[in-house]
C-alpha cells in the first residue's frame, strides 16, 4: 500500500477496499491508512460481489496469462504476473471503459 500511495500521490479522501483478511484488519495497518488519510472499505463476510472488481481481475489474470503460459520457477512467476498487470492497465482494452485501457480512461477522466 505505501508503494502505491508513493508511486500514485491520491488525492485526499481516497477508500481503499479489501476483504476482511488479518492484514487488513490489523490495528497496525488500520493507523497506517488513517496516517495516510485513507479510508478503509470492507467487504461482508462471504459476499464475493463486494470485492468484484478485483475479482474480475484475478479470474483475467488466470484464465489470459497464468493457464497459458508455463510457469516454471516461483521467480518466472512473479516477473510473468508484474508484467501480466503492466499490460492490464497500460494495454489491454476494456470495454466498461469505451475500449481504452485503465491508464489512458483514468487519464481522460482527471
Amino acid at each position: 500500500m505505501v508503494m502505491a500511495y508513493n508511486l500514485r500521490q491520491p488525492p485526499k479522501g481516497l477508500v481503499f477496499h479489501s476483504d476482511r483478511g488479518s492484514q487488513h484488519t490489523s490495528k497496525p495497518y488500520s493507523k497506517l491508512l488513517v496516517n495516510y488519510g485513507i479510508r478503509a472499505s470492507m467487504g461482508n463476510i462471504g459476499a464475493c460481489w463486494d470485492n468484484a472488481v478485483v475479482e474480475r481481475f484475478f479470474g483475467s489474470l488466470k484464465h489470459d496469462w497464468i493457464h497459458k503460459v508455463h510457469q516454471p520457477t516461483r521467480e518466472h512467476m512473479t516477473k510473468d504476473v508484474c508484467a501480466y498487470i503492466k499490460y492490464y492497465n497500460f494495454d489491454r482494452f476494456h470495454s466498461s471503459n469505451n475500449d481504452l485501457s485503465p491508464i489512458q480512461y483514468e487519464n481522460l477522466t482527471n
